[in-house]
């Protein structure tokens, strides 16, 4: 074999399934033991090298080869020193290489007779010794545990438990009375807010805004201070002016639309504070149908809280209450739209509750409209995700009466706000 390379092949006597080639080379004291186990349709290698005298375990290769190389440097390139084949054709090719580089030429090569083959022999027995029967999952275990020590258990983080509300209230209504018959004349409801309800119970918004989170609220003022920082303080109230007006008019043109029952009209399309938004949501208006309300008050008397519903109405065959925003920023998921989901269930169940309105509604709507015409995304709350926000929001009522604010705000009670993540007048 070419540079001084000597191998030998052996049979492990107490197991017969195992075999091995034992690769020798006197100068550059690197002995390789590569023992293979054929059982079933498989083919296990493990490959022992030891330097000098020290026997070193340091890999066993449970793969699958095609053949065994052993590759040297020569005049610049890699050549094969040696190369095994071993395993069947059907079995899928990996190839295990190593290299050696003679870094010297003039080193004079002994014969392969001063070898001590006795010691080699010696050192076949104690591998083999080691283990000679088939693996299994407890040995490998045992044999992980060894070269890299016991698992570390991880523990899963505990979930909180889901905190129930106090004073639980039915979103549905199980004593309101609906009538076989509704006459469509009625319909679209315009119930405008009283001026002593305005007084005597707070508003969604204002709710809502009083139990914001600390997370909520550093994002908030975050925002806050750095339009200031690039607008200035009378700049970012002309800003907020400006945000509220646009809202305002999106509304009343959509109530102009809904109301006429005709889709967007030329002039509509000409005005510029609003024609984009148009644009943004008119796929969406053709999925909406018998429109029961618009711009209308409601009110819970149980849980003591009013709001102004934007819109409730059929869509894809569904009533629903639903929420127009506006937005600066995508707002492509539901998550994207922060309290605004709260603020939905709230309308849902004061609906309900309400004696003014013969209907039920079970699900809601909320559609995200933006300026530059892009289609708007529209976020459908199926009943069980109505459910399951209506159980915030009695929690956010709860924590809302024992801070006991008093002071109430007309546009809290109206449903605008200054926050960057509605961007909206609701």
């Amino acid at each position: 074999m070419a540079g001084g390379w000597n191998w030998m092949s052996f049979k492990v006597p107490s197991n017969p399934n195992w075999s091995g080639i034992l690769c020798l080379h006197p100068h550059v004291g690197v002995t390789a033991v590569l023992l293979e186990h054929r059982g079933g349709n498989t083919v296990t290698y493990r490959l022992f090298l030891t330097a000098e005298r020290k026997f070193q375990l340091l890999t066993m290769l449970p793969v699958r080869m095609k053949f065994l190389q052993l590759l040297y440097m020569k005049t610049g390139k890699l050549e094969t020193l040696f190369q095994i084949t071993s395993c069947q054709k059907q079995l899928p090719f990996m190839c295990l290489a190593t290299s050696a580089c003679l870094h010297s030429k003039n080193k004079k090569v002994n014969s392969y007779e001063l070898v001590d083959q006795e010691k080699y022999n010696n050192l076949v027995s104690s591998v083999t010794s080691y283990k000679t029967s088939a693996q299994t999952p407890e040995t490998i275990f045992e044999e992980d545990n060894f070269l890299y020590g016991p698992p570390k258990q991880h523990k899963h983080p505990v979930k909180p438990e889901t905190k129930a509300p106090k004073n639980w209230v039915p979103l549905i209504n199980p004593n309101k009375r609906i009538p076989l018959l509704n006459s469509d004349s009625n319909f679209p409801m315009k119930i405008p807010l009283q001026e002593n309800n305005k007084t005597k119970m707070p508003s969604v918004t204002h709710i809502l805004q009083q139990t914001i989170s600390p997370q909520q609220a550093f994002y908030l003022e975050r925002w806050k201070q750095k339009m200031i920082l690039e607008l200035g303080k009378d700049g970012f109230t002309e800003y907020t002016k400006n945000l509220f007006l646009q809202g305002h008019l999106f509304h009343a043109t959509l109530e102009s639309i809904f109301l006429s029952k005709e889709m967007v009209t030329k002039e509509q399309r000409e005005d510029v504070t609003v024609s984009g938004y148009l644009s943004s949501v008119e796929h969406v208006l053709k999925d909406i149908s018998e429109v029961r309300a618009l711009e209308s008050a409601v009110q819970h008397e149980a849980l003591q809280y009013l709001g102004l519903v934007d819109c409730v109405a059929k869509y894809r065959g569904q009533l629903c209450v639903i929420d127009w925003k506006t937005s600066e920023k995508p707002k492509p998921s539901l998550k994207n739209t922060f309290d605004n989901p709260l603020q939905v269930a709230a309308y849902i169940g004061a609906i309900n509750h309400d004696a003014n309105y013969d209907f039920q509604v079970s699900c809601g709507l909320i559609v995200v409209a933006y300026k530059d015409g892009s289609p708007a995304h529209q976020h459908f709350m199926a009943p069980e995700l109505c459910s399951e926000y209506w159980n915030k929001w009695l929690l956010r009522l709860e924590e809302y009466a024992e801070k006991k604010t008093p002071k109430l705000s007309c546009a809290g009670a109206s449903g605008l706000s200054t926050e960057p993540e509605q961007e909206s007048c609701s």
